[in-house]
């Protein structure tokens, strides 16, 4: 028994599988570390959250695991003198097959990996699709959840998003334009604004540069319009022009 053992290991077959299959976890093992360099590069670029590395990355390493476990399979049986090439034959008509009837959910799978592998929106970001704006609750490979500020909750399939409009990349803008009466004297209420805009640029929190009064910025019919702005954190610019709207009221009331 042992020496059928010894003539079995030795044979060409079983050695030449060997090395083929020490071969194919080698590869294993180089794609996992260069494909872990990629990423840890694209992290730092487009500044990818850990979730999404820790997504890819295992999404990437399980696809090539089981790759090489479908050709090691492959390259055993036909090293024991099975018909691979019917096989792989058969298994191309079905994968055909399965292919077809699944694509919608492979273009949803795909596109999924590119907004990732992109960060073009994350989890917490507000953004707009076909109109509808709101905030993405869930962003997973085959869809994604966008709830709107009252209530309204949107799930898109992945493959369907090809235009978005990202409002968290950058900062905002908070504009308020305050309309006076004709008679008012401007260079009064103006130097009335200048002084509170510069008491709100350091006191305001979630602000990215100073409260600037623009000036005058229109005549209307039965005013005139000034406009003050702010650069403000990405999306909060809504709360500091309620600020500057309370304060600026109560500074003309005096």
């Amino acid at each position: 028994m042992f020496d059928t053992f010894i003539k079995f290991i030795t044979h060409e077959r079983f050695i030449k599988t060997v090395i083929i299959l020490a071969l194919l976890i080698a590869i294993y093992f180089v794609f996992k570390n260069i494909l872990n360099k990629i990423l840890n590069l694209q992290t730092k670029r487009v500044n990818i959250d850990i979730k999404k590395f820790n997504t890819l990355r295992t999404l990437f390493v399980n696809i090539a695991k089981y790759f090489l476990i479908f050709i090691g399979i492959l390259i055993i049986l036909n090293e024991c003198g099975v018909p691979v090439a019917t096989i792989v034959a058969s298994l191309g008509v079905v994968g055909v097959v399965i292919g077809l009837s699944l694509q919608d959910i492979l273009k949803d799978f795909f596109s999924g990996i590119f907004i990732l592998i992109e960060n073009q929106f994350s989890v917490g970001d507000t953004i707009e699709i076909n109109g509808f704006k709101g905030e993405v609750v869930f962003l997973g490979l085959k869809s994604t959840r966008i709830k709107k500020y009252t209530g309204e909750i949107l799930i898109v399939s992945n493959r369907n998003i090809t235009e978005v409009i990202n409002y968290s990349k950058s900062n905002s803008l908070a504009m308020v334009d305050i309309s006076i009466s004709y008679g008012e004297d401007i260079d009064k209420v103006q130097d009335i604004l200048n002084k509170t805009c510069e008491k709100l640029s350091s006191e305001i929190n979630n602000l990215k540069g100073n409260v600037e009064v623009l000036g005058v910025e229109k005549l209307a019919d039965s005013s005139v319009v000034f406009r003050i702005t702010a650069l403000t954190k990405s999306m909060m610019h809504y709360d500091v022009q309620r600020i500057i709207l309370k304060e600026v009221k109560k500074a003309l009331d005096k």
